[in-house]
């Protein structure tokens, strides 16, 4: 499906929305004010792929350690603002976005207060609606629901609109995985904004991916979606390795390579997780999109390899490499991985020149 076209917001030198890439955020799990670990974390994050990164501010010790984090971080930086609205007004001063829930920010004078600020310093806001944490008067007409997401999220989009700021993206955010999906689905087409998606409080990395994977992955195969985290309970690299596996699996991004492996069955003759495993980490640096596949035995390697822009059909003892669904080479098992290995070099060769 087409995506939503929405409007476009900058978050530091990264745009969201409009035609922009679907940009992958993360959050540091270090307290702010401890700008060592934090800005080691931020590093981790950046050389793992992350865009965009958010960082607690829960005191006044985390808006110095902020401020210094700022100067030193390669990727732009979202103030996480919860209870305290006086907060946001500094830290607008130099940092690239601020994320507030409005279920406990406080009135429409203290929402007034940091769109002034963010007016002020060019920065955008993110909405941050989360079906645990919604305003009293949402949840209690409406409960925990998605009816009462929308309605929050609808009140406080119209809120910035009359302080005549439009610099806004939303989030809307559960634990469970249907209302998630259910609350984005029923905002997409009321409002221009663009959307951050995310199942808060997914758990540990298993249930957390397997969420994640179904929420996102079906909102952007929908079209819905502009920036998106992972959350997983205490990982930082292994959120940017789900999202951006979610992002390619869901062909929203077409970024390095697609390995198409066989389960594995009783028909297998060939160490076939071995030459899986070395091709993974052969090819992990590529970022040029290819299409390859590694099979096991001849039953679906050959239709499979017709699809693949490299492919191996290993054999008893041998097998065949293709390229675009034609035999390069028939070898021996123990030269096939090293074969195929060259042959996605020479692909890319072809067609970046490099």
């Amino acid at each position: 499906m087409q995506r939503y076209i929405t409007k476009q917001i900058s978050v530091g030198n990264v745009k969201i929305g409009g035609d922009a890439p679907i940009s992958v955020q993360s959050m540091t799990f270090s307290k702010t004010r401890d700008v060592k670990a934090t800005l080691e974390q931020i590093n981790r994050l950046y050389f793992a792929g992350c865009d965009i990164v958010r960082c607690a501010v829960f005191n006044k010790e985390d808006i110095k350690g902020l401020e210094q984090v700022k100067k030193e971080s390669p990727i732009p930086i979202i103030a996480d603002i919860h209870f305290n609205y006086t907060y946001a007004l500094e830290v607008a001063k130099f940092v690239d976005a601020i994320r507030i829930n409005p279920g406990n920010i406080g009135g429409k004078e203290r929402i007034k207060a940091v769109v002034e600020a963010c007016k002020e310093n060019q920065i955008p806001i993110r909405i941050g609606v989360n079906s645990g944490s919604l305003e009293e008067q949402f949840e209690k007409a409406y409960g925990r629901s998605v009816k009462g997401m929308i309605e929050s999220a609808l009140y406080n989009i119209k809120l910035l609109e009359e302080f005549e700021f439009t610099d806004i993206a939303i989030s809307l955010k559960s634990s469970d995985v249907a209302k998630t999906m259910e609350a984005y689905r029923t905002l997409r087409p009321l409002v221009e904004y663009p959307f951050h998606l995310g199942v808060t409080e997914a758990g540990t990395a298993f249930h957390a991916t397997i969420k994640s994977a179904i929420a996102l992955g079906g909102l952007l195969l929908e079209g819905i979606g502009d920036t998106m985290r992972v959350s997983i309970t205490g990982e930082l690299e292994e959120e940017i390795k789900v999202a951006r596996a979610i992002l390619q699996d869901s062909g929203r991004q077409r970024s390095g390579l697609n390995i198409i492996s066989c389960p594995t069955c009783g028909r297998l003759q060939s160490d076939l997780m071995k030459a899986v495993k070395i091709v993974e980490e052969k090819t992990a640096h590529i970022s040029e999109p290819l299409n390859v596949s590694v099979m096991g035995c001849v039953v679906n390697a050959i239709g499979e390899a017709k699809g693949a822009d490299v492919a191996i059909a290993f054999g008893k003892g041998n097998g065949l490499v293709m390229r675009h669904g034609e035999v390069v080479a028939k070898l021996k098992e123990d030269e096939l991985v090293d074969r195929f290995l060259s042959e996605i070099d020479d692909e890319i060769k072809q067609r970046t020149g490099k």
